[in-house]
């Protein structure tokens, strides 16, 4: 299930870290947030090396709806309410100069990435909360405007427009920056020392290091894993004769996310928390959405995203933990991964070249409010859930009972073992504990994928690894 982003933008490959080499800043992560972040240092005149668990752009860059902009949902009242104008004001303005950034990067470059202005909606039913949203964007300094009525591909009461954001690919912006990056692929940091960062076959020496790598897969310090959660979300591409203007997203659940790609619409949508999709169908909820509002539309892709959902709605930029003052740390992007991408970088160059940053006080990783108590005592009940499952609950199923191309837990020899049966009868025995913490993994049918509800690790069908925190594949031995 490839997203059109990479059916249609090649990456070269790079090698892999065979031997020890130094630089200024290792940057763990080539996805958008490590390139943009490896760029900017880069271009300040330090020595930067990226270290790639995987290939360039193969992490959720690739799964991502490209839209670049300062209108998140539902959101400036909130931070209003719960940070105050100034810290409001920061996150609000740090998004909007994001958008600007992208585009000067672009035309100095001269990047063919596909980048295209459009407005941003957020639609719904209930006019007064967007009205509302409105008025606090405007407030904070956004150039935005409430509209009853709005022509665009989904029928609703109204709508806030934000003009002058933009839509572009992905792939094509990371493979232009990366081929000027010292980049190692295949190159997982596997353990961490003062100033050394250690992969299977190499080690880079390095004054600084940043944590791009979407979700930070090192529990201690910074305690991340208990300061957010993932959710996964659904995408399909859309062939159809329906033309509109915009990027579009809901404010209301369910969410539907919309935008065009040269002849093809984007509709993405079916958000559930990772590991809690046990009777699956959100593809077909998603495509049942796309035959009403689209009735022509013929197939053309289908693929997921995964994003990291911290406690108050804002990503966690800045020093990994005051306990490691030369480590630094990008996640928690929740839906607006490519914004929120190119403002750490702002932030981490800043930080790391010895710069005060106007907006980096918002995005703050220590800070500490209700919002992060309430998260840490959710996500502690959550783990218990998922520790308790491997102890409490019985595997109902039986080998028999499971279906070709799907799978599910079972007890062997009073041991509960995660089962998919190929398309032949063929059975391929996993380890449902996740190795991260420990918590019960559970299967996905959608995406055939075994995951975990407690963190958000992702295995496939075969127990190879997909998403991390975790670092370590499920394999039966």
């Amino acid at each position: 299930m490839d997203s059109i982003w990479t059916k249609s933008c090649v990456i070269g490959r790079h090698a892999q870290l065979q031997q020890t080499v130094s630089a200024d800043v290792a940057v763990i992560g080539a996805g958008m947030a490590g390139i943009l972040t490896a760029d900017a240092l880069q271009q300040e005149g330090l020595r930067v090396v990226v270290l790639e668990a995987g290939g360039i752009g193969t992490g959720q860059s690739k799964n991502t709806t490209a839209k670049i902009t300062a209108q998140h949902g539902l959101l400036y009242q909130k931070l209003l309410e719960e940070q105050g104008e100034k810290k409001a004001r920061q996150y609000a303005q740090a998004n909007l100069l994001a958008v600007d950034q992208y585009r000067r990067l672009v035309q100095q470059r001269k990047i063919d990435c596909d980048l295209e202005e459009q407005s941003a909606y957020l639609y719904g039913e209930n006019c007064q909360q967007l009205a509302a949203e409105a008025q606090a964007a405007v407030r904070l300094g956004l150039s935005a405007e409430f509209l009853e009525r709005p022509k665009g591909p989904i029928p609703c009461k109204g709508a806030v427009c934000l003009k002058e954001q933009a839509q572009f690919h992905p792939l094509k912006l990371i493979r232009a920056l990366a081929e000027g990056l010292a980049i190692f692929e295949n190159s997982p940091a596997v353990h961490l020392e003062d100033g050394r960062v250690f992969t299977p076959k190499g080690e880079v020496r390095a004054k600084k290091v940043v944590f791009a790598c979407h979700y930070p897969f090192l529990n201690i310090p910074g305690f991340y894993f208990a300061k957010m959660y993932q959710e996964r979300s659904y995408l399909v591409a859309l062939k159809t004769a329906a033309s509109f203007d915009g990027m579009w997203i809901g404010a209301e659940q369910p969410v539907y996310s919309l935008r065009r790609y040269q002849d093809l619409v984007l509709l993405g949508g079916s958000a559930h928390r990772t590991g809690e999709n046990p009777g699956g169908g959100c593809y077909d909820a998603l495509l049942l959405q796309a035959r009403r509002w689209f009735p022509d539309y013929s197939l053309v892709a289908k693929w997921s995203a995964q994003d990291c959902m911290p406690p108050d709605h804002i990503p966690y930029i800045g020093p990994y933990s005051a306990a490691k003052p030369d480590w630094y740390v990008a996640t928690g992007f929740q839906k607006w991964g490519m914004t929120s991408s190119m403002v750490a970088a702002s932030i981490l160059r800043d930080l790391i070249c010895g710069r005060k940053n106007l907006y980096a006080e918002v995005f703050d990783p220590g800070r500490f409010n209700t919002s992060t108590l309430t998260t840490i005592a959710l996500q502690t009940a959550q783990s218990a859930k998922g520790l308790g499952k491997r102890f409490l609950c019985n595997a109902l199923l039986q080998a028999g009972d499971i279906l070709p191309g799907q799978g599910g837990i079972v007890r062997i020899a009073n041991e509960k073992v995660g089962v998919y049966k190929e398309e032949d009868g063929t059975l391929c025995l996993v380890k449902v504990q996740c190795p991260h913490l420990g918590c019960q993994l559970e299967w996905n049918p959608d995406e055939k994928s075994w995951d975990c509800p407690c963190h958000g690790s992702r295995f496939d069908r075969y127990g190879r690894l997909l998403d991390g925190p975790a670092q370590k594949e499920i394999k039966n031995d």
